[in-house]
């Protein structure tokens, strides 16, 4: 049997992954101000990482991107919970958060908050469980 040609959609797929990836970074990023975060950035980056498995296969994915991703959703789970916990630490409610201006040489002055934290584990938590979910799915045969 013949092998499919598939040029065009291994061409455009490498184009538009890069495209949602840097969406997902600009949800992660924009999502303390406006609607978006960990959670909605964390599921962009997974739609990328699936239509990656669904152009080419997911064990050469899996080869390039040799990732555990029940580590990644264990360790992002981890970091969320830890970012709760540290406001009971300093006698403040749980997932209190804390925020202040820093002076970055580049970008001027600029917020540093603790709900960045608890926004990557919330992304790692997502990413990690949706991509088992998709591999787990994709590997019943």
């Amino acid at each position: 049997m013949k092998e499919p040609n598939d040029v065009i959609i291994r061409s455009v797929t490498k184009v538009v992954v890069v495209i949602i990836f840097t969406f997902a970074i600009n949800l992660f990023i924009s999502g303390h101000h406006y609607p978006g975060g960990g959670f909605i950035g964390g599921l962009a980056f997974s739609s990328a990482v699936i239509l990656l498995f669904l152009t080419f296969d997911i064990e050469s994915v899996r080869k390039n991107i040799p990732v555990d991703f029940k580590i990644v959703a264990a360790v992002g789970v981890l970091i969320a919970v830890l970012t709760g916990v540290g406001g009971m630490v300093l006698d403040a409610p749980f997932l209190s958060q804390s925020f202040g201006y820093i002076h970055l040489p580049i970008f001027g002055e600029t917020e540093l908050a603790t709900a960045v934290l608890f926004d990557v584990g919330v992304a790692l938590a997502v990413i990690g469980t949706s991509l088992m979910i998709i591999m787990s799915i994709g590997d019943d045969r």
